[in-house]
């Protein structure tokens, strides 16, 4: 019998029921795989499911398709392995599951295994938007397993239509929220991870420890959000606003590069000037242990280090909202003792390379004699004469600096900064490309910074005697008629399909302070900020036995909570249920109480042979329960969206039999 019933055909309702279930499944989970893989993923369900409208594809035919699309997947991902791989194949999978989902077996299967899709999603991205689809997904496959379950049960056309179904899913999730809120406030959270999550394979946009031509045009079109700056006192003017990242040294000709030998050196000494800056940082996940901070940072937060040339590193991949308290200063001088061998790692450059750029150095170099701030004034003077900003730029050919500075004279921060490196080195001045992030838009709402990864930007640090390690920004003495297509200045959102309408400002303002707020309460409510959570009560700290204890005691509360609307709602629902339910309740005094698991035939034949007096009548009611409750004597629950004929008589039978006492009744037992 259950073999046959879980071999039942789908019906053409249900199956798209099914399909739809898994397509809404898979669809957070798309939306955060690399734009290729979706695509690969969206085009074979698309192809399975018409392929398989009618009937199941054949074996061989389903195996190929399987074998294509997970060998297309490792393709796409360059053969390598990571939570968005796993992630990938597992949407592949999906996606090619409707081909052979036919029967009521395999339409459960899908949606199960579809269900995995949004829990998936958690592992690349923890946004409302992931959470919004992912809940909407579920809530739409609970809907889909219970109509295959009265397709199973055989009262599919009975049932209580989806309107009914949405009620009973809400109401599944309405006695669901109180636990699940007890266990996402107060279930112990461990301060570190028990076991250790994959790296993605592809990396996400960002900062990196290298910079090559070309590589930079996706990162300086990606209008999301790096970071939030919320300053403690106040901020420095956007012009100073330089969030430093990783500082490159090393050149092979067309790469930039950090060597790992600058993050294992304790930081180099500077002076702080006389303002200091103090400020918490929100980073967005990366997935890399690269940090910024604003130029340059007094001290490394704990958890993180800082490197000879002041970068910051995590001790661990930030893949999660991260949160950094720091102070930090403007140097009056920096490193001004810099020894001979980082001066020669700062003077390095690859041989063969930019010949004109070299010899046009060691021109300036012999008409400015030992004046290096000469040098640097003339280089920048060039650039504001005679140099323009674009991001439309040709990849550059071998001796790519000279194709900047003599044939091209425009392009972006990645080009400024490496060329001016290579032309300070070649006039002998010690200098290296220092990337980040500059600026930054100020939310009026939140009272906020908001640097995006658009903002990333590259320039270059000079050491001068004296002085020490200098900033000088090439891309900045550009001169503002020269600056043709920068996305620095333009209002967030503002690019987009209602860009043009007015007010775009405040509104893109709203929705990324909501977005802080999530990231704040939410994903951001860490084991730290849960030993907290009671300080306005009193409580300094809970502790672990207290916060079991606590949680437990809601769990239990959430739970008994969970039960009496359940049966309030039961109640409420079925009067002839309530009413019989009751009649039971007065047998108990008589010792003929119904058991639980007792039909109510059953029952009224039990007592009808211990008290003939009271079988009749009982029979009687349990006869008719029976045939209002149950539909024609099969067993199907009779449908309850509509009063039935006889309702209330047999309410009113139910609630006015009262089972007599006999006199005799001790002495009988």
């Amino acid at each position: 019998m259950a073999e046959a019933t879980t071999s039942l055909r789908l019906d053409a309702v249900s199956r798209r029921w099914t399909l739809a279930s898994a397509a809404l499944c898979l669809l957070p989970l798309l939306l955060q795989l690399p734009l290729r893989i979706s695509a690969l993923v969206a085009t074979t369900a698309g192809l399975v499911s018409l392929l398989a409208w009618r009937r199941p594809l054949p074996g061989v035919l389903r195996l190929l398709v399987v074998a294509c699309v997970i060998g297309a997947v490792f393709l796409l991902a360059g053969f390598n392995m990571g939570r968005d791989t796993g992630c990938a194949l597992l949407a592949a999978m999906i996606a090619a599951k409707p081909s052979e989902t036919f029967s009521l077996r395999e339409g459960r299967s899908l949606v199960g295994f579809a269900l995995f899709a949004p829990f998936a999603t958690f592992l690349l991205d923890q946004g409302p938007l992931s959470l919004v689809l992912g809940l909407s997904a579920a809530f739409v496959a609970l809907m889909c397993l219970q109509r295959l379950s009265d397709l199973e049960s055989g009262v599919l056309q009975a049932g209580p239509g989806v309107r009914g179904q949405l009620a009973g899913v809400g109401r599944l999730l309405v006695l669901g929220l109180p636990l699940a809120l007890a266990a996402f406030w107060l279930f112990p959270r461990l301060g570190s991870p028990l076991w250790g999550i994959p790296d993605r394979a592809l990396s996400r946009p960002g900062l990196s420890d290298s910079m090559k031509p070309g590589e930079w045009i996706d990162l300086m079109g990606d209008d999301s959000a790096a970071l939030r700056v919320t300053f403690r006192g106040a901020a420095p003017p956007t012009s100073q606003m330089y969030w430093r990242g990783p500082v490159l040294w090393d050149f092979d000709g067309r790469e930039w590069t950090q060597p790992d030998w600058a993050r294992r050196l304790p930081p180099a000494p500077f002076t702080a000037g006389p303002v200091r800056w103090d400020y918490e940082m929100a980073i967005e996940p990366t997935d890399r242990r690269l940090l910024v901070s604003l130029d340059l940072p007094l001290d490394a937060p704990a958890g993180t280090r800082l490197s000879l040339d002041h970068g910051l590193f995590s001790d661990r991949p930030l893949n999660s909202v991260t949160r950094w308290r720091m102070q930090s200063s403007p140097p009056v001088a920096y490193d001004t003792g810099l020894s001979r061998a980082l001066r020669e790692r700062a003077l390095a450059l690859p041989a063969g390379f930019n010949p004109r750029t070299l010899a046009l150095a060691r021109q300036w170099r012999r008409e400015a004699g030992g004046d290096d701030q000469a040098v640097v004034e003339r280089s920048l003077g060039w650039i504001r004469r005679e140099f323009a900003y674009t991001l439309s730029t040709p990849l550059p050919g071998r001796h790519s600096v000279d194709e900047f500075l003599f044939d091209q004279k425009a392009g972006f921060c990645e080009h400024f900064s490496s060329a001016f490196v290579v032309l300070m080195r070649g006039a002998g001045i010690p200098a290296r490309v220092v990337t980040g992030y500059t600026g930054g838009y100020y939310n009026r709402i939140g009272d906020y910074w908001l640097v995006r990864r658009n903002d990333a930007h590259a320039w270059a640090e000079v050491w001068l005697r004296g002085r020490g390690w200098t900033r000088v920004d090439p891309t900045a003495a550009v001169a503002p008629e020269r600056i043709y297509d920068t996305l620095d200045d333009r209002i967030p959102g503002a690019d987009g399909l209602l860009g043009g309408m007015a007010g775009m400002g405040s509104v893109f303002e709203m929705s990324d302070w909501l977005r802080r707020g999530w990231n704040d309460f939410v994903l951001g409510f860490d084991a730290d900020r849960q030993a907290r959570l009671l300080r306005p009560l009193g409580v300094k700290q809970l502790q672990p036995r207290q916060m079991i204890v606590l949680f437990a005691a809601t769990a239990c509360l959430a739970l008994v909570w969970m039960t009496w609307l359940s049966l309030r709602g039961e109640r409420e629902r079925d009067p002839v249920l309530r009413a019989w339910h009751r009649l039971g309740r007065r047998y108990a005094p008589l010792g003929l109480a119904r058991e639980p698991y007792e039909p109510a035939d059953r029952w009224a034949a039990r007592v009808a042979a211990e008290r003939p007096d009271l079988g009749p009548a009982l029979q009687e009611l349990s006869h008719r329960f029976t045939e209002w409750r149950y539909a024609c004597g099969t067993g199907a629950p009779a449908r309850k969206a509509r009063r039935k004929p006889g309702e209330r008589e047999l309410v009113r039978a139910l609630r006015s039999h009262r089972p007599q006492r006999r006199r005799d009744q001790g002495e009988h037992r």
